[in-house]
């Protein structure tokens, strides 16, 4: 790791308007959960029978603190809570660590505050709880509404107690996500398009349908599910979803987003158009726009270690970097391409510092292949695109 004064950066310089611009979000980790699923290689460990989450939430923000004197003006436009499973979290500690963070870095007035929860670890009182400690937007992990599935994914809640929280989020929360993914093992297109109608029945105002992929290093990879649906009914799959979401009014936005109108997630929107966000806890990641350049940083994984550096150092960074300039067009196409509407192709400048003309003769070839819009103004995109979104983002690298 290299300290603050001797980071190189090879990449753009920015100007002080140009910094001021870019949008500025928090993401704050949870690394713990009651247990780890065999598909998920998230940062999460599971529970200790004792955590003093009174200690974790002094050093998070310790660490957040680390941040400061390098952003600028800006206030903050979106806040995340993720893990592991936050709503672990008492309301107590999340109030505290919220109320720490935005005296750290002032919440726009209309900040929109997320916290990822889990059926199994919550009620309508721990909604309630969530609430008063200041967020105003939950993502629960629902996964499935089919009890065999959950099973099979290795959730800890049943199809009923997923019903029950979103049950419960709806009567406190006008603005909630859920999560459910698809292609499972013996996955049928009924069963799909049950869970589909399930979702939609809750009132959720976004849903987040993505497709079970098995990564490296996983339980799933390790023992893979002989059952996982082939290519063509994974694509049929996909398409199922667009199409009934799209008849119950939500809007597709990005690969895996549907959102009602004005209920777009502002968090992930500033991923996907290569905005600015401060990360602390376990395992975090966070990116910033600079004077100098762009940098990255991540935090140390391991909970136990990452507590007894904040202490010890006053942050938990294992790894900062400064971004090359050879890195940053793949890293911006990498978010934006996600978007089905695209962004304006002005964007690439005003967010890598670097000229049009540096990607412009890739652009032509793919609009000429057909996998973007012909439109120069924006990059967008085409439906072919989308269902070859890894070449299409491989052809920057």
């Amino acid at each position: 790791m290299e300290s603050k004064d001797t980071l190189q950066f090879t990449g753009p310089r920015f100007s002080a308007e140009a910094v001021e611009a870019i949008p500025l979000s928090i993401y704050l980790h949870w690394p713990w959960c009651v247990r780890k699923c065999p598909y998920c290689d998230f940062n999460s460990h599971a529970a200790p029978s004792s955590l003093n989450e009174e200690a974790y939430v002094d050093a998070v923000l310790k660490d957040l603190a680390a941040w400061q004197g390098r952003t600028g003006n800006r206030s903050i436009s979106s806040v995340f809570v993720g893990g592991g499973t936050p709503s672990l979290m008492s309301g107590k500690a999340l109030g505290r660590l919220l109320a720490g963070a935005d005296r750290l870095f002032p919440f726009t007035a209309d900040c929109e505050i997320t916290l990822e929860a889990n059926p199994g670890t919550v009620d309508e009182s721990r909604f309630n709880d969530f609430r008063h400690a200041g967020v105003n937007r939950l993502s629960i992990g629902v996964q499935s509404f089919i009890d065999e599935k959950l099973r099979r994914l290795g959730r800890i809640h049943s199809s009923a107690e997923a019903r029950h929280a979103a049950e419960a989020a709806s009567k406190i929360f006008d603005n909630f996500n859920l999560d459910v993914m698809f292609a499972l093992p013996g996955e049928s297109l009924e069963e799909l398009e049950s869970e589909v109608r399930n979702a939609v029945s809750t009132g959720a105002t976004h849903l987040s349908f993505y497709q079970l992929t098995i990564e490296e290093g996983t339980a799933f990879a390790k023992r893979m599910p002989e059952d996982l649906p082939d290519d063509d009914l994974c694509a049929d799959m996909s398409d199922l979803v667009v199409s009934e979401l799209a008849r119950a009014g939500f809007e597709h936005y990005e690969v895996s987003g549907y959102a009602k109108p004005g209920r777009r997630c502002r968090h992930n929107l500033n991923y996907w158009t290569f905005g600015d966000y401060l990360a602390a806890g376990a395992g975090a990641h966070g990116k910033l726009t600079t004077l100098d350049g762009i940098v990255r940083e991540r935090r140390l994984m391991s909970p136990k270690r990452y507590m007894d550096a904040v202490v010890a150092v006053g942050n938990g960074i294992e790894e900062r970097e400064g971004v090359e300039a050879e890195a940053l067009p793949f890293e911006f196409m990498l978010n934006v391409l996600r978007l089905t509407e695209g962004v304006p192709s002005a964007l690439f400048t005003e967010r890598t510092g670097l000229v049009r003309e540096t990607v412009e003769p890739t652009l032509s070839r793919l609009r000429a292949e057909g996998l973007l819009l012909p439109d120069t103004e924006i990059v967008c995109p085409t439906e072919k695109g989308i269902a070859f979104l890894s070449e299409l983002q491989e052809a920057f690298l």
